[in-house]
């Protein structure tokens, strides 16, 4: 074989396709990826579900019990409940001018429970303790409080 026979033979033969090794390193470096975002997609989005239930408890409800304490001279008590905001209580005297959030659903957490709701507040004493249970649902270390 003369010297152009040879070139032309190793420009065919690398233009042929990817060798074993090549396909096998790609498809190593997609399973370690996969694996990377599987491993972490919990951690993406509890993050963003601790920031919105933390808003919801320090914030959101500041304007609908506010507005329950002027119409009716003070917040719901412990045994009413954040349930006072949505349906009319018994008793009210007239004086109710709910519902002063949109419905059931505003009073849960990302993970489905009932958020915590106490007045008078064993933290917040002239005021009411509202808090989430967090993501394991019991009173620990990770639950969202507005104290």
């Amino acid at each position: 074989m003369n010297r152009r026979q040879l070139k032309r033979n190793r420009s065919l033969s690398s233009k042929r396709g990817f060798s074993l090794i090549e396909i096998m390193l790609v498809i190593g470096l997609m399973v370690l990826l996969v694996g990377l975002v599987v491993t972490n997609v919990d951690n993406l989005f509890g993050t963003n579900q601790a920031e919105l239930v933390r808003f919801k408890v320090k914030e959101s409800f500041k304007t609908p019990l506010t507005s329950y304490r002027i119409h009716m001279g003070s917040f719901p008590s412990t045994q009413q409940g954040l349930k006072a905001l949505a349906q009319r209580p018994e008793n009210d005297g007239g004086r109710w001018r709910g519902p002063y959030i949109e419905g059931p659903e505003d009073l849960v957490d990302p993970w489905g429970r009932e958020l915590q709701y106490r007045y008078p507040g064993t933290h917040n004493t002239s005021a009411y303790d509202l808090f989430s249970l967090g993501p394991d649902g019991t009173e620990s270390g990770d639950d969202i409080t507005n104290w």
